[in-house]
């Protein structure tokens, strides 16, 4: 057995169709993930989302995709409670009590996402780090790509102050 422990890659969720199939977005994302986790020794997925919109939760499609890939069940830790960024972010928290103090987890998002993903990771006091995003734009139009950059601007410090606040009162 390995003294360091194994890593963990937080996936974190996005849109499911409404005949149940990943977005574009999801399945990129899963995609850079196993490629990313293909050179680490044995990592923990562990993709995130609730029940969205339409069809099952975000976190269990990215797990049918993930054992398509060839990603054994007992690799994946679902995370099926997250509705938005923050939420996700406590649910892995309180999932990563059970791992070792140390275990290196690693953010797969968009690349418009990513740093978000990574700074509320580390002020839920986890050693995240990013993984390399897809090398795929989130969205072709270019008004859908400037509107989640848009909107990642103002998310980033409202989740940070909301993320800080939850912290200072032990709600992490």
């Amino acid at each position: 057995m390995s003294s360091r422990p194994t890593a963990v890659i937080v996936i974190f969720g996005a849109a499911v169709r409404p005949d149940g199939t990943p977005s574009r977005t999801l399945r990129h994302r899963v995609e850079a993930a196993v490629q990313y986790g293909s050179g680490l020794n044995q990592p923990v997925f562990m993709p995130t989302g609730a029940v969205g919109r339409y069809g099952a939760s975000e976190a269990s499609v990215m797990a049918r995709l993930l054992r398509a890939s060839g990603v054994p069940g007992d690799r994946i830790v679902l995370e099926e409670t997250g509705t938005d960024t923050v939420s996700s972010v406590r649910a892995v928290r309180r999932l990563m009590r059970d791992r070792p103090a140390g275990t290196p987890v690693f953010a797969a998002t968009s690349r418009y996402h990513l740093l978000r993903c990574v700074l509320l990771l580390r002020l839920a006091g986890l050693p995240a780090r990013s993984a390399p995003p897809p090398s795929f734009p989130a969205a072709r139009l270019w008004r859908t790509r400037w509107y989640w950059r848009l909107r990642e601007a103002a998310a980033l410090p409202y989740d940070v102050l909301l993320m800080l606040g939850l912290r200072l009162t032990g709600r992490v």
